[in-house]
This record gives C-alpha cells, sequence and structure tokens, in this order.
C-alpha cells in the first residue's frame, strides 16, 4: 500500500520522544492483550493472511509508591525510581500476590498508583501497543443491530424479532427464526468471523444488554469470547465527550475483543462540528452523507405488526441500520485506532478514555522507561482562560475569518513553556515530534496515489492529541502545572488581541474575538475585489508580524454573520447554508418547537424582516393556548439513567418514567399541575404557561441581534406572555400585520 513507502510511524524508534509516543516494543498486528489468571498475559495477533493467533508472554504485575512499606506486601521486590512524587516500583510474581497487594495498601493509606484491569499496565510497563503496521481496514469489525417486540427484554413476549450482522470483510447476514435459534447464530457468527471488533449504534445503551437479558430469559450461555466465555457487563463509568462534559454508561468486555458504540463515539466526533441535531443513527446518516436514498424508517412501537404483516420491509429497514453503522464506524472511529498504536490501552478504553489522560498514559510509560518517579496531581486552582469578546452585535455581510493555527501548542513551543514536573524532559519533545509527523501525514495525503484513509486517519489521531497539550497542564493530571497553563493563554490572549488590533489599524472591521481566532469585515479595497485571494492575501499580511512557528491562517469565508453574543452567532455561505454556533440558537436539549421558532427567527434576521418574527411568535403562543402544537414539539427526550430513580432532583422524572429501563429513552411534557407525564398519555392538558413562559425565554436568546438591527425592536415585538397569552396592546399590533 502507498502508506508504506515511508516507515510506519508507529515502529520508527529513532530517540526518546519516538519512544514516549509509541513505546519501546516494536511488536507488530497486536489487536488484543488478556492478563492470565495467574501470572503474564495472552495475546493475540492478526496475521497478514488475516488469520488470528495467540501466545502467552511474561509479564508482572506492579505498582507505584510514594514510600516504600515498612509492612510487608506478598513477594514484592521494589526498585528505587529517580525523583519525587510515586518514586518505589513495586512488581508481584502473580496477579493474586498484586490484588493482596492493593488491599493492603488502601488499609495502610499509602499513597500509590495502581491499574487494576491489567492490559493497560502490560501495556504501560511492556512498551508494546496494539495495531502496530497495521491500518484500520486489516483489523477485523463486526457490527450489528437488533429489531425487538418491546423494549423492556425482562417481559417473557418482547422477544427478539431478527438481528441484521455484517463486518468489513463483506460479510451481511438477516437472523431470524424463534429466539433461541436468532441468539445460537448470532455466538455462532462471532465465533466463526473471529471479529476483533464489535461495533453497534446504542448498542452498549440497548442492544446487547438486550441479548444478554434475552440469552439468560432463554437459557443460553453466550460464548463469544475468545476463550470460550461470556460477556461481562462492567460498573458504570464515563465516556469523555470533552474536557469537563461526559456521558455516563456501563462498558460490556469481551475477552479478547473490544467493544465500541458509536452512539457514543459520535458525540466526540461533533462536538466541534456542531452538525448533528440528535445522536440517532439515521440523523447521523443523513447529515454525513452515507444514508440510503430510499431509506426506510419504521415507527419503533409498530414493529410487531409490520414484521407480521411486511417482513421484507422490516429485514430492509434492519439492513440498512447495520450497513449505516458500519459506515458511521468507518468515519468516526480511525482516529482512536490510529491513537490506539500510540496509547498503551485497550482500543475501546481509548475510545472513551478523555485526551489528557491518553496523555498523562504516554508521559507515564516514558518515566517507567526511564526509571524516572512520577510526580503527584497538583491540586487545582483557578487560571485565566483565552480571550473572546463581541465588538458588534447584529447581521453583517461579507465575514472573514482568521485563526491562529494550533494556537496554544505554537505557544508551548515557540515559548518553551512546559509543566516544572517534567523532570524526564519529554512534553516538548513528544509536543514538537506529533506536529512534525501530522504535518508529514498532511504532506502524504496530499500526493494523488497516496492512501487517503489512512494518512488522514493518522494526521487525524496526532492532530487531537496535539491540540490537548495546553488541556493536560490545566487537568487533573500527573504533570500538570497551573502555572505553565496560564503562561499559555496569557500568552494566546496578547497575541490574538494584537491581530484584532492589527485588523482595525488597517480599516478591517472585528466582529468577535474568540481564543485563537478572529471573524471580521475586510477593509473596503479588500472588499471590493469579491475575491478569495484578495483575502487570503490581506490575512497573510495581518499576520505578517507574528514569530517564526506562529502563522495566521486563512479559516474561511461567508457571505453573512448573525452575531449574537460570545461564541454564538450563525454563519451564512456562499451557497446558502447556515452554520450555527453554540447553544443559543442550537441545542439538542430543547424542545422541537423551541428550536422550529429559532430556525424560523434566524432566517427571518438573515432577511431582515422583523415583523415576522414578532407575527409568529404571537401565533405560536395562540397556538399553544389553543393546544394546537402537537404534543410531540413540546416534549423533551430524556435517557433513563440509575440516577434518574436514586435523586431527589429528578422525582417528578422518576414518577413520570415509571416502568422504563436503564438505557432506555422516554419523551415527556409537562402538566397543567406542574407533574410530568409521557407523550403516550397525552390528554390536552400540557401546561400552556410554562410553554409559553419557555417560548419567551427562547426569544430572548435573539433580543441582542434584533436590538442591535433596530433599537428597540424586541421589546417592541416580543412581550412577556401572562396566563392568558399576550397582553392585549401588543396582540392587536400583531394582528395588524396578520
Amino acid at each position: 500500500m502507498t502508506h508504506m513507502e515511508t516507515p510506519r510511524p508507529a515502529t520508527v524508534l529513532s530517540d526518546f520522544a519516538t519512544l514516549a509516543l509509541f513505546g519501546q516494543d516494536n511488536t507488530e498486528r497486536l489487536v488484543a492483550v488478556e492478563p492470565n489468571f495467574e501470572s503474564g498475559v495472552t495475546r493475540f495477533f492478526r496475521d497478514e493472511n488475516d488469520t488470528v493467533r495467540r501466545d502467552n508472554a511474561p509479564f508482572q504485575r506492579w505498582m507505584l509508591l510514594d514510600k516504600k512499606p515498612e509492612y510487608d506486601l506478598p513477594n514484592a521486590e521494589y526498585s528505587e525510581l529517580e525523583g519525587e512524587g510515586y518514586r518505589w516500583l513495586a512488581e508481584f510474581p502473580t496477579q493474586p500476590d498484586f490484588m493482596a497487594a492493593r488491599h493492603i495498601v488502601r488499609e495502610h493509606h499509602t499513597g500509590n498508583l495502581t491499574y487494576p484491569g491489567g492490559a493497560k499496565a502490560y501495556f504501560l510497563r511492556s512498551g508494546a501497543t496494539l495495531f502496530k503496521g497495521m491500518t484500520f481496514e486489516q483489523v477485523s469489525r463486526f457490527q450489528f443491530d437488533i429489531e425487538t417486540v418491546g423494549l423492556d427484554p425482562e417481559v417473557p413476549e418482547n422477544r427478539i424479532l431478527l438481528i441484521a450482522v455484517s463486518d468489513n470483510r463483506g460479510f451481511l447476514e438477516l437472523i431470524e427464526g424463534d429466539e433461541r435459534q436468532i441468539l445460537e447464530r448470532f455466538a455462532t457468527l462471532i465465533r466463526e468471523r473471529d471479529p476483533d471488533v464489535i461495533e453497534g449504534h446504542n448498542m452498549l445503551g440497548f442492544d446487547f444488554p438486550y441479548v444478554l437479558k434475552r440469552a439468560q430469559r432463554n437459557g443460553i450461555r453466550l460464548i463469544i469470547g475468545r476463550d470460550g466465555s461470556e460477556p461481562r457487563i462492567g460498573e458504570e463509568r464515563n465516556y469523555a465527550v470533552t474536557a469537563g462534559n461526559s456521558r455516563p454508561f456501563r462498558p460490556i468486555y469481551l475477552y479478547g475483543r473490544h467493544v465500541l458504540d458509536t452512539y457514543l463515539m459520535v458525540q466526540r466526533f461533533d462536538w466541534a462540528k456542531q452538525a448533528l441535531t440528535g445522536y440517532g443513527l439515521k440523523e447521523c446518516a443523513r447529515v454525513f452523507g452515507f444514508a440510503d436514498a430510499d431509506r426506510v424508517e419504521l415507527p419503533r412501537d409498530k414493529m410487531t405488526e409490520l414484521y407480521r404483516d411486511s417482513p421484507d420491509l422490516v429485514r430492509l429497514y434492519a439492513t440498512q441500520d447495520v450497513i449505516e453503522t458500519r459506515k458511521l464506524a468507518e468515519l468516526i472511529t480511525p482516529v482512536d485506532f490510529y491513537q490506539s498504536q500510540m496509547v498503551p490501552d485497550n482500543y475501546g478504553s481509548v475510545a472513551v478514555t478523555g485526551n489528557g489522560e491518553k496523555i498523562n498514559s504516554l508521559f507515564i510509560r516514558a518515566c517507567l522507561l526511564q526509571g524516572y518517579s512520577v510526580p503527584h496531581i497538583q491540586a487545582a486552582r483557578p487560571y485565566a482562560g483565552g480571550y473572546s469578546e463581541v465588538r458588534v452585535q447584529g447581521l453583517l455581510h461579507e465575514i472573514v475569518k482568521a485563526d491562529v493555527e494550533s494556537l496554544y501548542p505554537s505557544l508551548m513551543l515557540t515559548h518553551k513553556i512546559a509543566p516544572a514536573t517534567d523532570t524526564t524532559g519529554v512534553f516538548l519533545p513528544c509536543l514538537r515530534e506529533l506536529t512534525n509527523r501530522r504535518l508529514e501525514a498532511k504532506r502524504k495525503l496530499q500526493k494523488p496515489d497516496s492512501d487517503e484513509h489512512y494518512w488522514d486517519g493518522l494526521q487525524g489521531s496526532y492532530k487531537v492529541l496535539i491540540n490537548s497539550f495546553y488541556g493536560y497542564l490545566g487537568g487533573p493530571f500527573n504533570f500538570n502545572d497551573y502555572d505553565a497553563a496560564g503562561q499559555v493563554t496569557e500568552a494566546g490572549r496578547e497575541l490574538v488581541q494584537k491581530i484584532a488590533s492589527e485588523i482595525e489599524a488597517t480599516q478591517g472591521k472585528v466582529i468577535e474575538i474568540d481564543t485563537d481566532g478572529v471573524y471580521f469585515v475586510a477593509p473596503t479595497d479588500v472588499r471590493e475585489k469579491h475575491d478569495e485571494a484578495a483575502e487570503r492575501e490581506y490575512v497573510a499580511r495581518v499576520g505578517a508580524f507574528l514569530p517564526g512557528g506562529i502563522r495566521l491562517a486563512f479559516d474561511g469565508r461567508f457571505k453573512a454573520m448573525l452575531s449574537i453574543k460570545t461564541k454564538n452567532y450563525v454563519l451564512e455561505t456562499y451557497d446558502g447554508r447556515k452554520i450555527f454556533k453554540g447553544a443559543s440558537l442550537r441545542s439538542r436539549s430543547d424542545e422541537r418547537y423551541g428550536r422550529k421558532f429559532l430556525s424560523f427567527a434566524v432566517e427571518q434576521l438573515f432577511a431582515g424582516d422583523l415583523e415576522a418574527i414578532g407575527a409568529h411568535y404571537g401565533e405560536l403562543i395562540e397556538e399553544i393556548l389553543a393546544h394546537k402544537i402537537p404534543v410531540e414539539d413540546l416534549a423533551r427526550r430524556e435517557r433513563i439513567t440509575d440516577n434518574t430513580f436514586s435523586s431527589d432532583n429528578r422525582a417528578r422524572m422518576a414518577k413520570a418514567a415509571k416502568g422504563a429501563i436503564v438505557g432506555e429513552f422516554v419523551r415527556l411534557y409537562e402538566r397543567n399541575d406542574g407533574s410530568l407525564a409521557r407523550i403516550e398519555e397525552y390528554d390536552q392538558d400540557e401546561h400552556t404557561r410554562h410553554y409559553m413562559d419557555k417560548l419567551y425565554k427562547f426569544a430572548k436568546r435573539i433580543e441582542e441581534a434584533m436590538d442591535a438591527i433596530e433599537k428597540g425592536a424586541f421589546g417592541r415585538l416580543i412581550q412577556k406572555p401572562t396566563s392568558q397569552g399576550l397582553p392585549q396592546n401588543l396582540q392587536t399590533s400583531m394582528d395588524l400585520f396578520g
């Protein structure tokens, strides 16, 4: 393949930075590692002929301690590491010795750093990683999707109707029959196809737990692990969407295989893009452009009748589901796959772990390799963040965006900002090496005969880690340093304000400054050319004063921009598309009637028709009072979690969701007595005052934009409703425009 023209990044072990990034063990085609009960690990390899083999490798369990114990740990061998913090390495010949030692250490409250899972401990100490020498296409990936009678697997009659399965080797099958036959065939196919990875959409929240429960009801042992074991459901943990934003889920472990849920992973993938209004499979396929033109959509609650009366339709629906799952995985998971060639952890864990923790693992591995201690985590403390400012609100035309490429990483490299605890000197060399490798991958990507998927996945995996080095400094990690993080943001604030000043000094009009970029209207002489080349040349002139290693880049041009408030705006492209940024105008948690109103309002703001916004607002108030808005548009979609039934703050929701199972989604609306109910119970009893007040709050989000276009427009056209609707004088003015 074309990407083999240069040495594979995961096996070029030329210096310490490369060793830190990829580990010192260059074993190739390793697809899974499982700890043995007594000692050592079992390793699984997928050879070039696509067969799987396994071997056993020696490995001693270990832990790091901040002092040498004065008490006995079973069969422990100690090594003192250089430096402060966790400076004693204790190693144990067997897993039982290690587990006993963990218990003893906890009882004595000795500071420790341990990895009980086994596989991660092996990767950290050995320097091996998964998938070296492999491309994303070379691992075996298996997808499945189920169709069921109901949503609760505990109900006896809620059987599985069929399971659609596929893999990335061209295999596709619909499994039908009685439920026992379906489950047995499903397990047989996994054993026969022997995938390294199992993928599904909301698989951890629904499909896999459902299959396990139905297998249990049928008395079937679902033997699908590579050691002949059944799946194991883990304890609830959090999926890191972004820093400070996570989603709870319960992982499922399969011996020798990795389990990836695209429903979780697409949330991280879309976080910056904000292209999706929801994370359902059909929405993802439509937005990302791989939905069938004849895509079938069927009501969940009618599946049994449809399967009885139109089985081919349900079969097509399930087939499209599983194919779209595979295509979605091919779009969103390569970054995590290629990160697994660097990060010392299992693929399934890399896919859900935050980027700061991934970087932390790289540094801990580097410390162990060099015989250095691992520092303690600094206690959190505040520091000033990036610079954001809106200088102009309202509707503006002919917009240019310029931003500093990789602002914070560039500043760290230029100013040599690194954590004070980095005694190994690994932080900046790793950042520079990742940056160089990404540039090389991007160059390879541009070659006409390049393996596009490989190089794009590789450069994407580097980019994610590069952009996380700053966040690492200010996070709860072993090499964090809040002073260093503050130095980075201070330099960033100074730089971006200088860029804004340079734009204004050359007669440009700055609209918004946001951390690493500026939206602006170019000077008249540039605008008059109506030419992207002129805008690019202007950005280059503005950025000419920047120091070496820091580059101001042209990042887009737009027909218009609706500036609302800091980090909340709408861009209109020259082909008429709208790009929403920020939660003010588009939030997935908003009720549909509010989203529809805001979408309408945005269109009118771009058209300059403020009267239409006021008229539509009045019409919606009347429709709410007359119970004319569909309850589906009023309702909120809520996911049932363990907290739903244990939190006092969620008592109303728990009462409405009674009978629902964890992982299920319910649609709830507010009744006129203040209680919540499912939409299936709707009886013209929605709380009209609540929904009118909520509509007013939606409208308040565009107050600044309306008033920027016409002073006082919001107060003139939008008024807070009473329990009877709008005040009479305002309603009368609305009627004049009707």
